[in-house]
């Protein structure tokens, strides 16, 4: 199959398939004589496989080293657990951060009168952040 078809059954823009070949995260395609690259099912299981992990927001040093066990026989699940327990620890901290973060623009959002004054305490803590 040529790279829209392998995209529209694997979920994966064709520009994203072009740079995981050119990042290494995916095998360089197999080619026509015509130059064209042409994709097997199992390139397209792989790039599945790429998508799934992105949306669960691996990275792409993660989601290679995850392709790395998927494809050794002989992997140890303790590794790959390894690696999506660290990532459960990354998203836990960034919703911490998140969360701290709305938290306090929903207090200076409390604060705004939101009138027709040119008093707003939203961007005098944004003025003043970056303050000694």
């Amino acid at each position: 199959m040529n790279i829209g078809e392998a995209a529209k059954a694997s979920g994966v823009s064709a520009k994203m398939i072009r740079y995981y070949e050119d990042i290494g995260l995916v095998p360089p395609a197999a080619r026509a004589s015509s130059g064209y690259r042409v994709y097997s099912d199992n390139d397209v299981h792989r790039l599945n496989f790429v998508r799934r992990a992105r949306d669960l927001g691996f990275s792409v040093k993660e989601i290679g080293d995850l392709l790395s066990l998927w494809s050794d026989r002989s992997r140890h699940s303790a590794d790959v657990k390894r690696i999506a327990s660290a990532h459960i620890a990354d998203l836990r901290q960034k919703i911490d951060e998140l969360r701290r973060m709305s938290d306090s623009l929903q207090t200076l959002v409390d604060c705004c009168a939101g009138d027709d004054r040119p008093d707003c305490p939203i961007l005098a803590e944004l003025e003043q952040a970056g303050r000694p």
